[in-house]
């Protein structure tokens, strides 16, 4: 989304070994972003959530089958590090996974044809939602496995050392993936080795409907790597703003031959872990006082009304934008032809 990176004053904090000064400031009166940026982040994060609505929608319809991860709610995180990354930097997630392709570039048609298995989808309409991938757009893949995709970062991470290039690796996995076994070797092989990897943990607070403090002796996920000196922080990960700036100082250290760095993004999903999961673990008090107090796109639709004189008139054009792109995904989605019964016999590993 953003091939060349802004810097400011405060995205220069400085960090030490142990781990970075947490939640560094802009200085007095200086916008963390500029009004540019807060435009796109608001309308990148607009796409997400409107096409994650349609996606629900015509998952309820039937058009979507098999599994449908929606990261409505958790907008920012992959929004703000994508504001904070350059051209080359790699993505790759798990299952929760329509957003992250959207926030790369990758085409809202393409998304929701995978989606609905057609021919015009990324994986030609046979990996669904959580198997798309684009080398184009550096994006991958979405990964059913859990936590799997952390090996699979650690080793562009690999790969990017060994071409010698400055790309970092931007590997993402959930609270509930941060329990599992190889992301704690991936963690050892990254430190010993010095890889430029990012480990984004989107804490969304209840995995696939466990609470962390049920499921976590340490809740703490940005200590995780403390037995392996790597550094860590705790994000908002509510706010683009927060997001974009230690996603900087995450990219500064693992530019400079550092090593791997812990974001943990404190998020949260507004709906169940998929789209079969009725959620009864939490009230829907909780869930609405997020929605209410802490909507990640609502901050930024505030900022762009009160500190940057955007009209509502602007906003809603804007948004009448976006929800034509969504729908043309439908309807292309729709109607796009089925693949061919021989698409059966490719891309099969003998």
């Amino acid at each position: 989304m953003a091939a060349t990176r802004t810097r400011t004053s405060a995205a220069k904090a400085e960090t030490g070994r142990s781990g970075a000064k947490k939640g560094a400031a802009a200085k007095a009166g200086t916008p963390i972003l500029n009004r540019d940026q807060e435009i796109e982040a608001y309308r990148m994060m607009l796409l997400i959530r409107r096409f994650e609505e349609k996606a629900g929608q015509m998952y309820g319809m039937g058009l979507i089958g098999g599994f449908c991860h929606l990261y409505i709610g958790q907008e920012a995180v992959v929004v703000g590090m994508q504001m904070a990354g350059k051209l080359g930097d790699q993505v790759i997630t798990g299952y929760r996974d329509h957003g992250h392709m959207l926030a790369t570039g990758m085409s809202a048609n393409g998304v929701m044809a995978e989606l609905t298995g057609r021919r015009g989808g990324y994986s030609r309409g046979k990996g669904g939602s959580m198997h798309m991938f684009s080398r184009e757009k550096h994006f991958y893949g979405g990964h059913g496995i859990v936590g799997a995709q952390v090996s699979l970062g650690t080793g562009l991470a690999f790969a990017n050392r060994y071409r010698g290039n400055d790309n970092v690796s931007l590997t993402y996995f959930g609270d509930g993936a941060a329990n599992q076994g190889q992301v704690y070797e991936s963690f050892n092989m990254a430190a010993l080795w010095k890889l430029p990897v990012i480990y984004i943990i989107e804490n969304n607070r209840y995995a696939m409907g466990t609470a962390v403090t049920r499921a976590s002796a340490q809740t703490d996920f940005s200590k995780r790597g403390l037995s392996f000196a790597i550094p860590g922080e705790q994000v908002d990960g509510m706010d683009v703003r927060a997001v974009y700036q230690a996603g900087q100082r995450a990219m500064d250290w693992c530019r400079a031959g550092k090593g791997p760095y812990i974001l943990e993004m404190q998020t949260y999903r507004y709906r169940g872990h998929s789209m079969s999961d009725p959620a009864k673990y939490r009230t829907k008090d909780e869930v609405q006082k997020m929605r209410t107090e802490h909507d990640p796109i609502e901050q930024v639709r505030e900022r762009l009304l009160k500190d940057w004189q955007v009209s509502e008139d602007e906003l809603k054009k804007m948004d009448a934008a976006v929800r034509d792109i969504v729908a043309e995904s439908a309807e292309f989605a729709t109607n796009d032809p089925e693949p061919d019964p021989s698409e059966l016999w490719t891309d099969i590993l003998k």
